[in-house]
């Protein structure tokens, strides 16, 4: 289950621009990645070295360094020194708790945002933090960790498919996030599929499992909306921007991906409530039982209270040889069988009344 808090007190006390990572801790080793581009010319290299991304600052082509690891924190400070990132930047790339934003630095924009994803392994939802900086000529992601949604923008940087080989370096940037917010749909597929399936449940059997589930989908709606909700603010922003390096022809491309951005949004709060709802419907189906389950033993005691009196009423100790008041139906041939017809009678009347009444 996706943590909605992190804790960031290792950052706390300490002066500004000061490189902490903050985030799940790893071992691996941090591998970089290079895809330089033209409209007529491409390389790629995989598992390079940070220096070796250092010649890509001026060059006239395209490119993208995608960094997958944020732990070593002398790798990003070199490429922050090396590309006049700002101290600030940095510390913001390996805080993995920030929340979705973009910064305008003139030479280069700042853009974080979260990339959602489900883990095969429990098939829980899983967030990344994804930070782009979009220079003149470069872009430059950082990830947590290895595994993405990029791979078809990679497969038509390759190919040459479409126009991303014949735009500048924000298309790309565009694509990324276009990539990261269509992934966002099969998380949203997924939580309805479980919605769905958790309706039939309540109307047909809920049981105090379902309660848990109820509970972790609110808290995967919750996680979403937090995830989703600012990147509308980033977009927008980004559309609005004045900036040499958002080009005009991007922006037809970036009012499309606001608008994919609010059927996101609109999507997590319906189901948003529809899961509150499920929760409030649980509670009064589970209060329906118990008042039938009362409703039941009620009139069981009811009918039995009248019976309990009669038969505690000859079940005490009398003398009928002293009075003929002293219970005289003890020394009847037939006072057992008159004291069970009695009883009987008034359990019959009860029934019926109780019938009438449609209370059975």
């Amino acid at each position: 289950m996706p943590r909605l808090i992190k804790k960031v007190s290792k950052s706390a006390s300490l002066s500004p621009g000061t490189l902490v990572h903050i985030g799940e801790e790893r071992t691996e080793e941090v591998k970089i990645s290079i895809i330089d581009y033209s409209e007529d010319s491409f390389k790629e290299r995989q598992g390079v070295k940070v220096e070796e991304c250092f010649p890509f600052k001026d060059t006239p082509t395209v490119t993208w360094i995608n960094v997958d690891g944020i732990h070593q924190l002398d790798i990003i400070e070199k490429l922050g020194k090396q590309f006049d990132i700002h101290p600030l930047v940095l510390e913001d790339i390996v805080n993995t708790s920030q929340r979705p934003k973009m910064e305008d630095f003139e030479r280069y924009i700042f853009i974080a945002l979260k990339m959602l994803y489900i883990d095969k392994k429990d098939s829980e939802i899983k967030s990344e933090q994804v930070s782009l900086v979009l220079g003149s000529n470069f872009v430059i992601s950082f990830q947590e960790k290895e595994g993405d949604v990029f791979n078809s923008i990679r497969e038509r940087i390759r190919n040459a498919k479409g126009r991303i080989r014949k735009m500048a370096s924000d298309y790309l940037v565009y694509s990324l996030m276009d990539a990261i917010v269509d992934n966002y749909f099969v998380i949203l597929e997924r939580i309805g599929e479980s919605i769905e399936g958790m309706e039939d449940e309540l109307v047909n059997n809920p049981v105090p499992k379902t309660l848990q589930a109820i509970h972790d989908l609110k808290r995967d709606t919750i996680f979403l909306r937090k995830s989703v909700w600012p990147l509308r603010e980033v977009i927008n922003s980004m559309e609005r921007e004045e900036s040499p390096l958002i080009q005009k022809s991007t922006d037809i491309f970036l009012r499309d991906l606001y608008d994919h951005t609010i059927q996101v949004i609109d999507t997590i709060e319906t189901s948003r409530d529809m899961v509150s709802g499920m929760l409030d419907i649980y509670l009064s189906s589970i209060s329906n039982r118990m008042n039938e389950v009362m409703k039941v033993l009620t009139i069981i005691a009811t009918i039995f209270i009248p019976i309990t009196f009669v038969a505690g009423i000859y079940g005490m100790n009398f003398n009928p040889e002293i009075s003929r008041w002293n219970m005289p139906e003890l020394n009847w041939r037939f006072g057992y069988l008159f004291a069970c017809g009695v009883m009987l009678l008034m359990v019959l009347t009860m029934v019926l009344y109780f019938k009438r009444k449609k209370w059975l």
